[in-house]
């Protein structure tokens, strides 16, 4: 049987041409591939930046306990959606906030699409910051994307797509279950419906 190709042909140029030009040269490192936009994942000391810790913050305050107080609102008794600025408006934990078990999890299967095996969450336990009962702090946390982005950044690229940031660490919400809140309705503060057009008074 003949080979499909036969590749002594090619000189060492056309041997080594990247298909994915996009990906950095060997000597540049992880979390700085931005640089003409400006926004970097990694400070110049290899530290997780302030835009990005404070998506991350977001991020972990979705899944959190205690819960985050919700942004401030206008009050209303019917029920609406956010607009475009409350939608975008980034969650900031309480100062002593962990991840449950099932809040774990649900970030996990948010992020990757399934949650951690048994053995992943025991190692994440003997390695990160957790409390005293075992639930992963938001230090914690940093300490997952801190390695992450260090040795793979589109893996942290993806995972903030996943949870609704573009490539400038900006929140663009495209998930109709982001936009909506259910409010209580106040029945007392219904309108009663207009009469039909056409109709005699």
């Amino acid at each position: 049987m003949a080979p499909l190709r036969d590749f002594d042909h090619l000189d060492d140029a056309q041997r080594v041409q990247s298909p994915r030009p996009e990906t950095p040269e060997p000597d540049s490192r992880q979390g700085r591939r931005n640089a003409e936009t400006g926004v970097q994942l990694l400070d110049v000391e290899g530290r997780i930046s302030d835009k990005f810790e404070r998506c991350l913050a977001h991020i972990f305050a979705k899944y959190c306990n205690p819960r985050p107080a919700a942004p401030s609102r206008r009050s209303s008794s019917l029920p609406r959606q956010r607009t475009q600025s409350e939608a975008t408006t980034l969650l900031v934990p309480p100062p002593d906030a962990y991840l449950t078990q099932v809040g774990l999890d649900r970030w996990a299967k948010d992020t990757n699409g399934t949650a951690f095996s048994e053995e992943t969450k025991d190692e994440m336990k003997g390695f990160l910051d957790v409390t005293e009962a075992g639930n992963l702090t938001f230090k914690g946390f940093l300490q997952i994307y801190q390695v992450q982005t260090e040795n793979d950044e589109e893996e942290t690229w993806r995972d903030l797509s996943s949870h609704g940031f573009d490539r400038t660490l900006t929140l663009v919400t495209s998930r109709r279950e982001d936009l909506d809140i259910e409010e209580p309705i106040d029945k007392t503060q219904v309108q009663p419906s207009t009469l039909v057009e056409g109709a005699s008074a």
